[in-house]
């Protein structure tokens, strides 16, 4: 495992600070980090308080991703920072990518979910089912952010339910594919100089006919539209992709990829990460309330004295706690090779859920004031409704884990 995370360069180059851990941090959770994990962590926070929180209210009424964030991000080494260094990525553990999620998701839930796309849904599929010459030619140019990818699986018409997809790639006599079909709802669709798009081969309905490609974005017929009238995640570049009569050739096909199989797994290392992501999110308003509270005066004394906020941040603490350990147990699963996307569908589901709800309260609690971009809660708060849907919505997740406890499927 590295010790140098492309970011251990950057931890080495970084003045000298003493940060301490969150207040949300109760039961502890530094104590059971590793010295490295902790290293990594702080130093993503520092990058965060210095480049993103300064500009990311801006960023969201402006509805613009900061691009010029891009460098810096890259250098840090969080884009596929759980690969394999001989990719030119960081080989750091599935805890360490985590904390890198959540504190970036501290930042917004738009930064995080660059990062994710680009290293849990573009490099990953690329390493898990890609040959190794594919491998070599477009790893280390993601990690490094001289390219950047997007994923196409949902179509407007298919999201919970993947298999239905009408997208089709036909391989021609000569071994190259012509691909048609549209994809919605695509993280990076607008920047991204590749796509990996899945479609159904040939004339075949099946889930097993189901095949990855890596599509260059300057291929003839490929369109990427921006979303517009978005109210949640502004910070965030957010497309529908529609391909007519695209060809690539042979060497396109993501060789390993084999039915539906393939896009879900890549987004079981996505919903991993989300699942630590919002928890930065709900620490990010759970100190803003705190803060808050003591700050903002009401009746003669500041609103924490109150009864009623006490309860709402006693109830914000127990459910990041509870998450924390969800997430932190899970990486380490994870880590040991023994985890399941139903553990990672119960974590996204709980996590995702509380830290809306938390955004939700801390709003709530600031009054007034808690609709402004100045403070992040109402940020976080609209954000989070898109995490709440993208990724396996929350109610999906639910049959999911009701299928693991009864046996039976619910969706059919």
């Amino acid at each position: 495992m590295a010790t140098d995370l492309q970011a251990a360069a950057a931890i080495a180059a970084l003045p000298s600070v003493e940060l301490k851990a969150h207040p949300g941090d109760l039961f502890n959770i530094d104590a059971a980090l590793t010295e490295e994990e902790r290293a990594i962590r702080d130093t993503i926070r520092q990058y965060v308080d210095e480049h993103i929180l300064p500009i990311i209210g801006d960023c969201y009424v402006e509805g613009r991703f900061p691009d010029e964030l891009i460098p810096g991000l890259a250098e840090l080494g969080v884009l596929g920072a759980n690969l394999p260094e001989e990719y030119g990525c960081a080989g750091l553990s599935s805890v360490a990518y985590g904390l890198i999620m959540q504190e970036l998701e501290r930042g917004d839930s738009g930064i995080r979910s660059f990062c994710s796309v680009q290293g849990a849904l573009v490099m990953y599929p690329i390493f898990a089912f890609g040959s190794e010459e594919q491998r070599r030619h477009y790893l280390p140019k993601l990690a490094k952010a001289e390219l950047i990818g997007c994923f196409g699986l949902t179509e407007p018409d298919y999201g919970s339910n993947p298999s239905g997809m009408i997208t089709r790639a036909r391989q021609q006599a000569d071994g190259s594919w012509i691909i048609n079909g549209a994809k919605m709802w695509i993280t990076n669709g607008s920047k991204a100089d590749i796509a990996i798009i899945w479609a159904k081969t040939g004339d075949s309905t099946e889930d097993s006919s189901i095949r990855g490609f890596i599509v260059p974005t300057d291929t003839p017929g490929f369109q990427a539209r921006d979303q517009k009238g978005k109210l949640s995640l502004r910070a965030s570049d957010t497309s529908e992709l529609v391909l007519t009569d695209v060809h690539v050739p042979a060497t396109a096909l993501l060789p390993n990829s084999n039915g539906l199989k393939s896009p879900l797994m890549c987004l079981t290392q996505a919903r991993y990460g989300i699942s630590w992501g919002v928890l930065g999110a709900a620490l990010a308003c759970f100190e803003e309330a705190v803060s808050y509270s003591k700050s903002r005066v009401m009746f003669d004394k500041p609103i924490g004295g109150f009864q009623i906020q006490q309860v709402r941040l006693a109830d914000m603490l127990t459910e990041i706690v509870k998450g924390q350990l969800v997430s932190l147990h899970l990486g380490r699963l994870k880590d040991a090779g023994n985890f399941t996307p139903t553990q990672v569908s119960l974590a996204k589901r709980n996590n995702v859920d509380i830290a809306t709800n938390i955004a939700r309260e801390t709003r709530r609690l600031l009054g007034g004031n808690g609709i402004l971009a100045e403070y992040a809660a109402m940020r976080h708060m609209a954000n989070l409704e898109s995490v709440y849907t993208y990724e396996g919505t929350h109610d999906v997740h639910s049959l999911i884990l009701g299928q693991a406890i009864t046996g039976m499927n619910a969706f059919k």
